[in-house]
């Protein structure tokens, strides 16, 4: 071969070895330290993405204390939107479980600004670093491949009589014992039991898609007109510029809330559970769901 020809093919060799190194690379399996990224399949049994690689390795057990903490906080404040079991809730907020804030979060660095600054639909909670960091705690301790969450948390660590005091302080003018006594039969799981009474109608549906135990009402509310005309019907959408209602023969009506000498009266037969809210101490929850819990089981004993 003459050196003309040695100096054609060297280009050649160059370009050929460059290909072979770059299709090897392509194939390789990446490093099981890896995280998935947007394109990666969620990890299943195993924290297994495409490939065999580890997508979202399992996290070491985190505190104890933290993870009691976060899900009194979570269960105060995210419960209704994103539910029980951080599945999503009836309020509309998204599955936390496979959210990627959340799987890559490690001590609530991540969820900390969607927290406190909100995020579209989602309001701003006025919660410090360390009680988004407990509430983290607790969203990693669900495992990466669950579907239901931690099923063996035991919230009934209440006293029920110290819950029967506090329900006959700040719930009695509403809620009879045996209207109480009756809606506690209903449900259950101790989870559902804690979260329904907290925001009725917000506990997610039971086993096998079945209907929520206990329905939410519906917010209804009164337009007043310039004219007097007083208009009540189920509130269908409600913004800063419109609100549709639905009246009693199922027909619609809307009106422009910005329009003069318009009056409109919001009545949400929820409206006192949402301020008893930011009122709930730890303590409190427990022991009121621990009362009612006593209830459904003097139900069941009768029975």
């Amino acid at each position: 071969m003459t050196a003309d020809h040695s100096r054609h093919l060297l280009p050649v060799a160059l370009l050929v070895a460059t290909l072979v190194t770059a299709v090897a690379a392509a194939q390789a399996p990446p490093s099981a330290s890896r995280r998935g990224g947007p394109g990666d399949e969620p990890a299943g049994a195993g924290g297994q993405g495409r490939g065999g690689f580890v997508a979202y390795p399992p996290r070491a057990p985190g505190d104890p204390a933290a993870i009691e903490r976060g899900r009194a906080t979570y269960g105060v404040n995210c419960t209704f939107c994103h539910g029980a079991d951080a599945r999503g809730g009836d309020g509309g907020g998204p599955n936390l479980l496979r959210s990627s804030s959340v799987l890559d979060d490690q001590q609530g660095e991540l969820i900390a600004p969607i927290v406190q600054n909100g995020r579209g639909a989602m309001p701003t909670f006025q919660l410090s670093r360390e009680q988004v960091a407990d509430i983290a705690a607790f969203l990693h301790s669900f495992p990466v491949s669950s579907r239901s969450g931690p099923s063996t948390i035991d919230i009934l660590v209440g006293d029920a009589k110290k819950g029967e005091a506090y329900v006959a302080q700040r719930c009695a003018s509403c809620h009879t014992t045996e209207r109480l006594r009756a809606f506690a039969a209903k449900i259950d799981d101790a989870r559902v039991l804690q979260q329904m009474w907290l925001m009725p109608g917000s506990g997610g549906r039971g086993p096998g898609g079945a209907p929520p135990p206990v329905v939410a009402p519906p917010v209804t509310a009164v337009v007043t007109l310039p004219s007097g005309e007083r208009v009540q019907g189920t509130v269908h959408r409600l913004d800063d510029f419109v609100v549709s209602l639905v009246m009693a023969d199922g027909t619609h009506r809307s009106f422009q809330t910005a329009a003069k000498n318009i009056k409109v009266e919001i009545r949400d037969p929820l409206q006192p559970h949402k301020d008893l809210l930011k009122v709930y101490s730890d303590p409190d929850i427990h022991n009121v769901t621990a009362y009612l819990a006593s209830l459904r089981n003097a139900v069941k004993a009768f029975r």
